[in-house]
């Protein structure tokens, strides 16, 4: 007799998480559910529409707004951004470049240069 192999899931916020999608944006019936690596890897390869239209449009998780606005999440807290953000949202930002956003750049770009010290030191 073989032990039937249950299907590895995880919750529906670890799945945002790694889809890059902001779980409250997300469809109920994706937040109410627990999401298995095969269902992870469906979604990755041939995203839904649904999907498609949040990865384009957002709103957008932190991790997603720093990136596309080239901060770290802390730089986005200093900056008083706690919140996600549309891509509208984030074009503003971008096309008004507040103070908070040059300075955080150039933090960014500083602790990038810093380590890449490290590790060239390291190499």
């Amino acid at each position: 007799m073989t032990a039937r192999k249950t299907p590895q899931t995880m919750k529906p916020a670890t799945a945002a998480k790694k889809l890059g999608v902001y779980l409250q944006a997300t469809p109920a019936e994706f937040q109410e559910g627990a999401v298995s690596r095969d269902e992870l890897n469906a979604l990755q390869t041939d995203p839904p529409e649904w999907l498609r239209e949040l990865r384009r449009t957002g709103p957008h998780p932190r991790p997603v707004v720093a990136a596309k606005l080239g901060v770290s999440i802390s730089g986005l807290a200093r900056a008083g951004i706690t919140e996600a953000l549309t891509t509208d949202e984030i074009e503003a930002i971008k096309s008004e470049n507040p103070d908070w956003l040059e300075h955080e750049r150039a933090t960014q770009a500083d602790v990038r240069r810093q380590a890449a010290e490290l590790k060239n030191k390291t190499d």
